[in-house]
């Protein structure tokens, strides 16, 4: 393995904060088991987010630099706007710092970096839902005075210890007031109220080699008691004077003068709480698409090129696979005569796929074109009424477990339109989003009526939608833009829609069970 390649990757925690037009993510970083670069002392790591664009890296933000350690967890956070329908491609790059000057220049030493995207992050570390607002006070009792400053550890089901929040220094002071912070509850405590919080005071040392104060444990439950107007406050004890010392009572007094509760739920907080996009696509196989041994078929498999209904499945697939953890979708097919009888199906299983990730799809679809026979009607209203009887199904769980993504791919306008406007009407109290993508170059003035964004879609007997669940898009708007254009067209509402159903249900997100790693250690020269 190379050096751009070694093993000594951040670890990063993920945590949303609600904006009025785009969510907002933040990332804390730390690293494990860095390399050793230095010859007197450790190395001075400090780690660079860098952001893809228009396929050109460009750095984003950059941590603190943290003295003389292998094993860093930085205070910084990294805030990004986030996008449910784009890739969002993250490059963490660390580095032993030698000077005071630009960090990345010849002076100092690279350390490795690792590739991700902001969705992987997301299925790696689950932290928030609530948010908190604290202000703490420390008193000490020593002659001379000290640089304090607090440092907030959750402990994790597995006895692991989470760095949460670490607050600035007070230079020279005794009687320092911290400035006030946010925190998620989540990522404080994974939303256990009695979860077992770890607090240590340090006396700042610029080498790195901080002096020990004291310590304190809590939990978020005797937190709350400052909630109303009382103060809350915590002896600082260090084990080794209390073990020696026969009066010894504490180093001083940490005190939580104030703590506000704000409750917010964003996409992200279903997503982080533990919520997965199961993705299912349905694909017309009518003979209104030509013969797919033709090179004029809409179905004609190309070997230097993907066709129409390739390109708009690998384009809306890849967003939605960072978001199921197993990675297996369904694929439906709808208007073919299939084998042994060859009998028209609308709700055929006309492949199945058993590779993970997207392009288990792509072959289980073109390993099915020889064995079917593209036959009709182009009717979908038994597709989504399969597929809202599926997601019906989260509602016994009354928890934000999964969400559903139905892609449907056709060439022209639907024959059921009427039994469709039915199907959409149920399927908008289920968990269920669906994108219709029309193929093609026929006219599909009248598929408009289902997007529902010219007025609210009725059923035939005139009631409304719930909630407006689908979008329609025409391949051919596209033909020219990249793969990237049509996904953020067609997702765009996605992230709107799970909230809306989510609240209108009264659900709130999961909980994370844990804060899982995010990281490959290395192993230190």
């Amino acid at each position: 393995m190379d050096e751009a390649q070694d093993p000594t990757l951040p670890a990063a925690a993920l945590t949303s904060v609600p904006a009025a037009c785009v969510s907002k993510v933040e990332l804390r970083v730390s690293c494990k088991a860095l390399l050793d670069r230095d010859t007197l002392n450790k190395s001075d790591p400090c780690v660079i987010l860098m952001v893809q664009s228009q396929g050109q890296w460009t750095e984003l933000d950059r941590t603190e630099v943290i003295k003389s350690n292998l094993h860093p967890v930085f205070a910084k956070v990294f805030t990004l706007d986030y996008y449910f329908e784009e890739v969002q491609k993250l490059r963490f790059e660390v580095y032993d710092i030698h000077g005071t000057h630009s960090i990345g220049t010849r002076d100092d030493d690279f350390l490795g970096g690792m590739e991700c995207t902001l969705g992987q992050v997301g299925q790696h570390n689950l932290p928030v839902t609530d948010s908190i607002r604290l202000l703490g006070s420390f008193l000490q009792d020593l002659f001379s005075k000290s640089d304090p400053f607090l440092e907030i550890y959750r402990i994790n089901d597995d006895d692991t210890e989470q760095l949460v929040h670490r607050t600035e220094v007070i230079k020279n002071n005794l009687n320092p007031v911290w400035e006030s912070f946010k925190v998620s509850l989540s990522s404080l405590c994974s939303c256990d109220e009695d979860r077992k919080l770890k607090c240590l005071v340090w006396d700042y040392d610029s080498r790195g080699k901080h002096d020990f104060i004291g310590e304190f444990y809590t939990t978020f439950r005797e937190m709350q008691k400052a909630t109303v107007g009382n103060k809350v406050t915590w002896d600082c004890v260090n084990p080794k004077y209390k073990s020696k010392k026969r009066h010894y009572k504490n180093s001083g007094l940490v005190i939580l003068s104030e703590l506000k509760l704000h409750r917010v739920y964003s996409f992200l907080d279903y997503i982080m709480g533990g919520c997965q996009i199961h993705f299912t696509v349905a694909i017309d196989f009518t003979a209104s698409n030509g013969d797919p041994r033709n090179s004029c078929s809409l179905h004609y498999i190309n070997p230097y090129q993907p066709n129409e209904y390739l390109k708009a499945l690998i384009a809306v697939g890849e967003i939605c696979q960072d978001y199921d953890s197993d990675k297996r979708f369904s694929a439906l097919g709808f208007g073919a005569r299939i084998p042994p009888n060859y009998e028209v199906s609308n709700l055929s299983v006309a492949f199945c796929s058993h590779r993970p990730e997207i392009q288990g799809v792509v072959e289980a679809y073109q390993n099915c074109l020889p064995k079917i026979q593209l036959y009709g009607p182009t009717n979908v209203a038994p597709i989504i009424s399969r597929l809202a009887k599926l997601a019906a199904r989260e509602e016994i769980t009354v928890e934000a477990s999964r969400y559903h993504i139905l892609l449907i791919l056709t060439d022209g306008v639907i024959t059921d339109m009427a039994d469709t406007r039915e199907a959409i009407v149920r399927a908008s109290y289920q968990p269920l989003s669906i994108i219709i993508v029309g193929v093609g170059n026929a006219d599909f003035t009248d598929m408009q009526i289902l997007d529902g964004d010219d007025g609210v879609l009725r059923s035939p007997k005139g009631e409304p939608v719930l909630r407006d669940i689908v979008q329609f898009v025409p391949f051919r708007d596209f033909k020219t833009a990249s793969p990237a254009a049509l996904a953020k067209c067609v997702l765009a509402e996605v992230p709107k829609q799970v909230v809306e159903y989510y609240s209108h249900k009264g659900i709130p997100p999961k909980c994370p069970i844990a804060d899982s790693s995010f990281s490959i250690a290395g192993t230190p020269e």
